[in-house]
């Protein structure tokens, strides 16, 4: 297995043996086909240029050396409880998982939350991406004697850059001690003052910076380098925005957005966040008729491709709201909503739960093994992948 050795440092130094779930299903069988590797251009949210080459270089030769099961595997962001983090650790391995997340709520100590996320990358055969929900407010996964309570963002929007910049670099340093390395925030939806606490997902919990998109855009130009800078990255959500809404993805499928367009002034904190080089950007679960019709953001072509990829010129790794619990997407079989998000343009699925990693990977191998365009998209969304590691410190080559 490839992994680092500061893990196996670390591991050597402070952990018993992990405690694994009952044996998942067997992985599918895997296809050899696998299309020919290109060194990957450079992301312009990328890390500075004196580091690009050495980092496009890692990922080509990291991408080369997996098969086409693993590849599908770092498409595969899955929730682990953060109470025992260590129970994933088998999916971890017998599905080639990209990433995990810290689903729950916690008090525990930093040391024992460290020695946890040190189990799991032991585990995995490429290092992880290991993300959490620590936003503050009402949307904070860690709390406790090591992780102090962080103001909400509409508190902290309100006030001067400073102190906003402080909170964030201390979080991040926070979270980085343990083994984090995303955050899946900052909250660049705006709520306007017409609906306020009546949107469900992000006023209802003052989860946004502001009311007004300058304001909430100027908030996320200074979260992003305070996080990124500290070695945390950071997740742009919930594109293209949740903060019309009446309605919440997570209890519903009537999140509706019928205002958002292609020119939506609620556009610009996300416009900023990229500019300043947030490494991902994650979607919405919600429908946005006047940017597509017919699909739910997550499964939209011309959201995640035209809009995100094409017209604001993203080009770092773009991961989707849960696919798992959601009841958004609880009418579409499970292994089809990681396939329908991959084809669309996204790189890396998120559920919650630890159970979808078996259809997921299974759908996702069909659907390579069908389709050469779609075995290409698999690459290419690896690649994704592979580079927000590189800009996390993750490859060593």
């Amino acid at each position: 297995m490839r992994r680092r050795l500061w893990v196996l440092a670390t591991v050597a130094l402070t952990l018993a043996a992990c405690d694994g779930p009952t044996t998942p299903p067997p992985a599918p069988a895997v296809s050899s086909a696998l299309p020919p590797v290109a060194s990957p251009a450079p992301s312009a949210s990328a890390v500075a240029p004196s580091t690009v080459a050495p980092h496009g270089d890692c990922v080509a030769r990291t991408l080369a050396g997996l098969s086409l099961q693993e590849r599908i595997g770092q498409l595969l962001m899955v929730g682990a409880p953060v109470a025992s983090p260590r129970s994933l650790a088998t999916t971890v391995t017998r599905y080639h998982l990209g990433g995990v997340f810290l689903a729950g709520r916690s008090t525990r100590r930093a040391a024992a939350l460290r020695g946890d996320i040190a189990a799991l990358q032991s585990a995995a055969d490429e290092p992880l991406l290991v993300a959490l929900d620590q936003e503050g407010g009402a949307v904070q996964t860690l709390k406790g004697p090591d992780f102090p309570l962080i103001p909400s963002a509409l508190r902290l929007g309100a006030g001067p850059p400073a102190p906003l910049r402080a909170e964030v670099q201390d979080t991040a340093r926070r979270l980085a001690g343990i083994g984090v390395n995303v955050n899946l925030a900052p909250v660049a939806d705006t709520v306007p003052t017409s609906v306020g606490e009546d949107n469900p997902p992000i006023g209802a919990f003052h989860r946004e910076y502001g009311s007004d998109p300058a304001r909430v855009a100027a908030a996320i130009r200074t979260v992003v380098p305070a996080s990124q800078d500290a070695g945390v990255l950071t997740t742009l959500k919930h594109f293209p925005g949740l903060g019309r809404t009446r309605f919440n993805t997570d209890t519903t499928a009537r999140a509706v957005d019928t205002t958002t367009t292609a020119q939506d002034p609620y556009l610009g904190p996300f416009a900023a966040g990229i500019k300043q080089g947030s490494a991902a950007v994650m979607i919405s679960s919600a429908s946005y008729p006047r940017l597509d019709a017919k699909n739910i953001a997550a499964f939209s072509d011309p959201i995640i491709t035209g809009l995100l990829r094409d017209q604001m010129g993203f080009a770092g790794l773009i991961m989707s709201d849960d696919l798992g619990a959601a009841v958004a997407v609880r009418a579409v079989p499970v292994g089809s909503r990681a396939v329908r998000f991959i084809r669309a343009g996204g790189d890396l699925v998120l559920t919650i739960r630890p159970d979808d990693a078996a259809p997921m990977s299974g759908a996702l191998l069909a659907a390579a093994n069908r389709s050469p365009a779609f075995t290409n998209r698999v690459t290419d969304a690896a690649t994704q992948v592979l580079r927000a590691k590189a800009r996390a410190g993750l490859l060593t080559c």
